[in-house]
């Protein structure tokens, strides 16, 4: 019986090359030229429509080269030195694949890299998000917590900064604002989160109803206490969206009182008691 291949040996982005013989792309140009020959037409129209490409849908005129994630992610491995200019160019791509690739090599740089860079980078992803090159959910929520929350978290302007966010017009800067303070939750700070689902709840976006609902629930994996006293005060009054994500970790009968207390709010009856 042939032996079964281990998962090191199984084929995918670059099979047939030695991994030790691939290349280190220097040039954006190069990641393109790479992103392109992975490329397959045939899951295009599947991510448009998963995407929300249409007219007058939140991405409409984006364009998809056919890729998955995991091939995007196997690219920006080999990018990790890209220049920061390097990754304007991918940024400024109208293919999404590329501009996903070029904010994931600023999250892979940013660790590793001096207080300036950092600061660089930082910049450079605001300047994106401002320049309308960040704009989807999936750029938003694989980067944002690891550049913007990563640089603010010990910053005197982290406070001001995510207030300038969350009062955008641009729907993706307010949910860069949001998704940032994943990176505080993951470090026991739930104020700023807090805050802004409180400013934000009444937010006319699904887009954003299910991005505050789900960092509320990630506070309320790690303080119940926390996320409950916010419910008491604002579970009446959100949407119906935004408190399904929140409590999706409550018990069956605890999801069935909160969602009692809007249902009451919303029609005038009595809220229900205990």
């Amino acid at each position: 019986m042939a032996r079964a291949k281990p998962k090191s040996e199984l084929p995918g982005p670059g099979a047939g090359r030695s991994p030790a013989l691939l290349p280190e792309w220097a040039t954006a140009a190069e990641v393109q030229a790479e992103l392109a020959r992975l490329a397959d037409p045939g899951r295009v129209p599947g991510l448009l429509r998963f995407f929300k490409t249409g007219p007058g849908e939140y991405a409409q005129g984006d364009r998809f080269r056919g890729l998955v994630v995991p091939q995007v992610r196997a690219v920006v491995k080999q990018a990790g030195g890209l220049a920061l200019t390097e990754l304007g160019r991918l940024v400024e791509s109208p293919w999404h694949e590329d501009r996903l690739a070029g904010l994931l090599v600023a999250v892979r740089q940013y660790p590793g890299a001096t207080p300036a860079g950092r600061r660089a980078l930082y910049e450079f992803y605001l300047e994106a998000a401002r320049a309308g090159r960040i704009n989807n959910w999936d750029l938003v929520d694989v980067t944002a917590e690891r550049v913007v929350g990563a640089w603010l978290r010990d910053r005197p302007e982290r406070g001001p900064a995510l207030d300038r966010l969350a009062g955008s017009g641009l729907l993706w800067e307010r949910r860069i604002a949001v998704l940032a303070t994943l990176h505080f939750i993951r470090c026991g700070e739930f104020g700023d989160t807090l805050r802004l689902a409180a400013r934000l709840r009444d937010d006319p976006h699904d887009l954003m109803h299910k991005a505050v609902g789900w960092m509320l629930r990630e506070v309320g994996k790690r303080d119940r206490a926390a996320l409950d006293g916010f419910l008491a005060t604002h579970a009446a009054r959100m949407p119906r969206t935004m408190l399904r994500y929140a409590i999706e970790k409550h018990s069956p009968a605890e999801r069935q009182r909160w969602r009692a207390e809007r249902t009451a709010d919303r029609y005038g009856e009595p809220k229900a008691e205990g």
